[in-house]
């Protein structure tokens, strides 16, 4: 059945190609939206670009008809028509809702196009659409119907892992270890592989005997993981198996485009860096390590930063920093290797003898502002942005599609800690570019589950 969705100016806001996203049913624009994206399109953040965009793309509808009358969107029978509201159906609502403000404009003008449904009879129903939570209680208090805006939402309880298990016998396992691999025939696979998956083959009749393999998406074969065993990467050793699966997809040059997600003190971000060090400081695979993060505090501001660009990011670049300064630190006093995950300063206190501002001194790092990133090419990099799961699906997209010629980048973060209030754990670039990229050839993605950095922060993160 065709429907009427009335859209909020938050959803338009959010994603401008909305109005084609509803495929033959009407949608309906308050003109109190059309108001609202009037004041947001001198914005200069991405909020301005997208109310830009959405002004043109209701100029282009308008050259097709009387807006007031309704327009065809598409081909596909969809209808965009802008309306008023009425005096009248304000004064309607109740008491507490008559103040005429933008939230209760838009609830007025969804209820005229209910009460036309009652007077007409065979009008289609209709849906309030926004991501204002209070605006779809009141929506449910007044008796209308209203949705969250899910087209670009990612159930976050069944994002992919990045890996799987799978049961075989001592030969098949034998047989990964020997080029080409093994072919899938004759396993039991629990649901179908994707390209750069990582699997665990469980022995079948030794389950304590396990191998640990990488499925190759172009052969269709199971290979084992070559690079964690053959690179060194000093202090840093994986301590676990999405590690290692981990370390294996950032030391492939052929996969350009990593994802990493887990919760606090699983690593994610040192072995981005660890990884990232090794290919551009050793191996001379890339030109520059190219770090990034958003600029999004997890409380109240403390005000204006003073300085340079430079001196403006570092605050914010402070964890990359100390990372750095761990990963570059001269050998750990209390001997033997670290565990892949953030450290603070050694005991005693003592600095590492090379850090961070050396590696920038000799032009292998650079740190960037995610704010100045548009319109950049990035070619022959290695691209870390930290904290992507505090980026809006149309922000990864602008920073994603900078990557030039030879450039790798690696996302990570922690779908359950966002302090953007304008997406959450299911509408977040990160967990949208995973499900996006999860079946491409030239993608990797590994979902970190345990944490390394310490019992207690292990205990926390589970806990609290």
């Amino acid at each position: 059945m065709r429907k009427t969705f009335v859209l909020d100016t938050n959803v338009l806001l959010h994603d401008p190609a909305a109005l084609t996203r509803f495929e033959d049913n009407n949608i309906v624009i308050p003109i109190e939206v059309v108001e609202e994206i009037d004041r947001f399109k001198r914005d200069p953040a991405e909020k301005g670009r997208n109310a830009r965009q959405v002004s043109r793309l209701l100029d282009e509808l308008r050259a097709r008809g009387n807006l007031s009358d309704g327009v065809p969107i598409d081909d596909q029978g969809g209808t965009l028509k802008v309306v008023f509201c009425r005096a009248e159906t304000l004064a309607t609502l109740p008491p507490e809702l008559k103040a005429g403000n933008g939230d209760n404009n838009i609830l007025a003008v969804a209820l005229e196009q209910q009460r036309l449904e009652a007077v007409i009879g065979d009008q289609p129903p209709v849906v309030l659409v926004t991501k204002d939570t209070n605006l779809r209680i009141k929506a449910d208090a007044v008796g209308l119907i209203a949705q969250d805006y899910t087209t670009d939402k990612v159930a976050i309880g069944d994002l992919y892992p990045g890996f799987s298990e799978v049961w075989a016998s001592a030969d098949q396992m034998d047989a990964v270890k020997v080029a080409p691999g093994l072919a899938l025939e004759g396993l039991a696979l629990p649901q179908q592989l994707v390209a750069n998956e990582g699997v665990t083959l469980i022995d079948q009749v030794q389950p304590a005997h396990t191998l640990l393999a990488r499925f190759n998406g172009a052969s269709q074969t199971l290979q084992p993981l070559q690079r964690v065993t053959k690179v060194k990467l000093g202090r840093i050793q994986a301590r676990n198996r999405e590690q290692t699966f981990a370390l294996d997809l950032l030391l492939d040059p052929a996969i350009q485009l990593i994802t990493l997600v887990g919760k606090a003190g699983t690593g994610k971000t040192l072995l981005a860096l660890a990884a990232g060090l090794n290919q551009v400081a050793d191996e001379r695979l890339y030109e520059r390590l190219l770090v990034t993060r958003p600029v999004i505090s997890l409380g109240k501001e403390i005000g204006f930063l003073p300085g340079d660009l430079e001196e403006k990011m570092g605050p914010w670049m402070q964890p990359i920093i100390d990372n750095l300064d761990f990963l570059l630190g001269c050998d750990d006093q209390r001997g033997g290797s670290s565990a892949a995950t953030s450290h603070g300063p050694r005991p005693g206190g003592h600095r590492p003898r090379s850090n961070w501002a050396d590696l920038k001194g000799m032009g292998l790092l650079e740190v960037e502002a995610i704010s100045y990133i548009r319109g950049r090419s990035i070619p022959r990099q290695y691209m870390v942005v930290d904290e992507a799961q505090n980026l809006t699906p149309h922000e990864v997209k602008t920073i994603v599609t900078r990557v030039g010629e030879g450039t790798k980048i690696v996302l990570t973060g922690d779908p359950y800690q966002i302090d953007n209030p304008y997406v959450d754990a299911e509408s977040n670039g990160l967990t949208w570019l995973v499900e996006r990229f999860k079946d491409q050839p030239l993608a990797g993605h590994v979902t970190l589950q345990r944490g390394e950095r310490s019992a207690l922060a292990e205990l926390a993160a589970n806990l609290l």
